[in-house]
């Protein structure tokens, strides 16, 4: 049988700069992409950490401009946060945005461009390519190896009024210019390198067995879960293991590289609304969703879960596809316990009176529209009791 008509986009920066020292470079990139008031939005974390200073420091030295700090993003950044940021890019005559810091730094400084240069509310870019116009210039400098967003066309803000997060999904939210460098990430503590961590092997997997997954997000993807299976446990061991702190900012890249473009599922979908609802950390959700989750997948994807357990380490050559499947599983939830991820959601503070009206926003969330199987309502509700 022939197949339809159907044409797959690739987004990726136009540059990234990975690898021990990469940061370095960043003068130089402002400069050539012709930046005279560069805005770093950044969290108090960043800042108290000495990451900013020693950013800022680096900027005056090599390019003689003196930037903006924001550094009021707070963890699942909201319309609030980007309204607030955009009042000090617009006062303080800006023309180029730095990003600082994990996904909510990424976010919340993609929040402000749009608005920046579209115009409107963070609100009215809801959906899919909503904007008109690009970005002010953007570098995103990333400390942390989980969300990708330095190099993703997603955007994720939470509308405070519905206690909902927004997916915006836009490509020209894209950074012109990413940088990972494992030295800004060696200060993670190994909570945060273990969420962030399973957070990638969520979008790895996720993309994997998305409905619109191409050979090219597959490479991504598999080298990701390959990655993130051998040197996740080492990061969150010693976060002064340079050699597994540079292997995970791969991973965390590929893994973006392959979910960017082949999207996410019902794991983000639901774990949106567990961040939206009660503020959760979002790498944690994923965390304890993913199992649960595919395994209502399963059956939709056997054959594909038989190659995520083998890419895992898993002694699969001897068993049928459907034990095979059954192992990406199991060694799922065993790196899950292995790096400190809490084992349900009810010790977050999760309420099973909740979960209707959250599997009910999850069933209208983008992200689940590239699940490789449909659930109905309940199933997503049940899916939300078993972790619970």
């Amino acid at each position: 049988m022939a197949l339809a008509d159907q044409t797959f986009g690739f987004y990726i920066p136009t540059v990234t700069l990975m690898g021990i020292g990469a940061h370095k470079e960043l003068g130089a990139q402002i400069k050539s992409l012709g930046g005279k008031k560069p805005f770093i939005c950044t969290d108090k974390g960043i800042t108290q950490s000495g990451i900013t200073e020693r950013i800022v420091e680096l900027i005056r030295k090599d390019t003689g401009l003196e930037p903006v700090i924001f550094d009021q993003t707070v963890p699942n950044p909201t319309d609030k946060n980007v309204h607030d940021g955009l009042k000090v890019f617009k006062d303080k005559n800006c023309d180029m945005i730095i990003t600082l810091g994990g996904g909510s730094s990424h976010d919340a400084g993609k929040g402000i461009g749009i608005v920046a240069t579209n115009g409107g509310k963070i609100h009215d870019y809801e959906g899919i390519n909503k904007s008109a116009r690009p970005m002010p210039p953007f570098i995103a400098i990333n400390t942390t190896a989980g969300t990708a967003s330095e190099m993703t066309r997603f955007c994720i803000i939470t509308d405070s009024s519905r206690k909902v997060k927004m997916a915006i999904v836009d490509w020209r939210v894209t950074p012109n210019l990413a940088i990972n460098d494992p030295l800004l990430m060696a200060g993670m503590p190994p909570s945060l390198t273990a969420a962030t961590g399973m957070d990638a092997l969520t979008h790895a997997i996720e993309a994997y067995v998305s409905t619109i997954a191409t050979p090219v997000t597959d490479a991504c993807a598999l080298q990701a879960i390959d990655l993130i299976s051998r040197y996740l446990r080492a990061a969150v061991a010693n976060g002064q293991d340079m050699e597994a702190r540079d292997k995970m900012a791969y991973a965390e890249y590929l893994a973006g590289m392959a979910f960017n473009n082949a999207s996410l599922g019902h794991v983000h979908a639901m774990a949106h609304q567990l961040g939206g609802f009660y503020d959760l950390p979002h790498g944690v959700c994923n965390a304890i969703l993913l199992p649960h989750v595919q395994r209502f997948n399963m059956i939709a994807k056997m054959g594909r879960f038989a190659d995520i357990a083998r890419t895992m380490g898993e002694p699969v050559a001897a068993l049928s596809q459907r034990d095979a499947a059954e192992r990406a599983l199991q060694a799922i939830m065993v790196l899950s316990r292995d790096v400190g991820i809490p084992s349900g959601l009810k010790g977050l503070g999760v309420k099973e009176q909740d979960l209707r009206v959250m599997a009910e926003n999850a069933q209208k969330d983008a992200c689940g529209f590239t699940n490789p199987r449909c659930p109905k309502l309940d199933d997503v509700i049940e899916i939300y009791k078993s972790a619970l």
